[in-house]
């Protein structure tokens, strides 16, 4: 299966989109791991950017990124799949407190806030969405399975599809069970490899003998410490430009190859 790359997004500490990050990818630029954007996403209306979650927002904020530069006219149409591995920890943390306290409730706006698939429902409220999508989690592997679901989807439909990957560390009482470093969300905006303009084609394979790349430093440190932080090395890749191969951690005892090339 081959697609091409026609938009990337990325938000984390240090590398707060993907035109500062991949200057950091390349060496051209320091990475400071202390740096911390806030989130800036305009698209929603005012009643759902107030509802949003953190969660969301980091979500919401690299698939805007990924469709700026892409020649789409038609977002109501477009396809997407939704990668995070713990969902909305907050939200999940906030509502198994209201029901261990007396005489509290669940409020509405928690609810809605506490499914896996509301970050696609609130960028489908963004963009007038009808395209279908899927909200996915493969727990460690969740970039991986979002990519190989993102390429398939491509393949078989034979138009463009968002693949928005996220995740954020849980609020305290979770965090000892799911230590994330630090939130990091990235997005693909994957075309059919026979679409106009240029862009990196991608293709993939699964394999069952190699080992997974990696990065140096404080970098390494975010790819092990986010499961969708695990893209770092093909966002690397990409940043290059030019042919190479990425091998990226898949279920266990697998891995999935990507191939990049002109």
């Amino acid at each position: 299966m081959e697609v091409k790359l026609n938009g990337v997004g990325l938000f984390a500490c240090g590398l707060p989109s993907w035109q500062q990050g991949r200057a950091v990818l390349t060496g051209e630029s320091s990475y400071q791991h202390d740096l911390s954007p806030a989130f800036d996403v305009d698209l929603l209306p005012r009643n759902e950017r107030r509802r949003a979650t953190k969660t969301t927002r980091l979500a919401l904020q690299v698939a805007q990124e990924a469709m700026q530069s892409a020649q789409i006219s038609d977002r109501a149409e477009l396809c997407s799949v939704f990668s995070c591995s713990g969902g909305d920890t907050e939200t999940l943390d906030m509502i198994c407190t209201s029901l261990a306290l007396p005489g509290q409730g669940v409020s509405p706006n928690q609810f809605h806030n506490s499914v896996h698939n509301a970050p696609a429902g609130y960028w489908a409220i963004a963009n007038g969405s009808r395209g279908p999508s899927t909200s996915l989690s493969a727990y460690d592997s969740s970039f991986a399975a979002g990519l190989l679901d993102a390429v398939s989807l491509v393949a078989v439909m034979e138009q463009p599809v968002l693949l928005v990957a996220y995740d954020v560390p849980p609020p305290a009482a979770l965090f000892p069970f799911r230590p994330l470093v630090a939130p990091f969300g990235a997005a693909l905006l994957l075309c059919p490899e026979s679409a106009d303009g240029e862009g990196l084609v991608l293709a993939l394979a699964i394999s069952t003998d190699r080992y997974e790349d990696q990065l140096a430093g404080e970098l390494e440190i975010l790819r092990i410490g986010n499961p969708a932080a695990r893209c770092l090395p093909m966002l690397a890749a990409i940043a290059r430009g030019g042919q190479a191969e990425v091998v990226l951690p898949y279920f266990p005892e697998s891995q999935l190859i990507v191939r990049l090339r002109c």
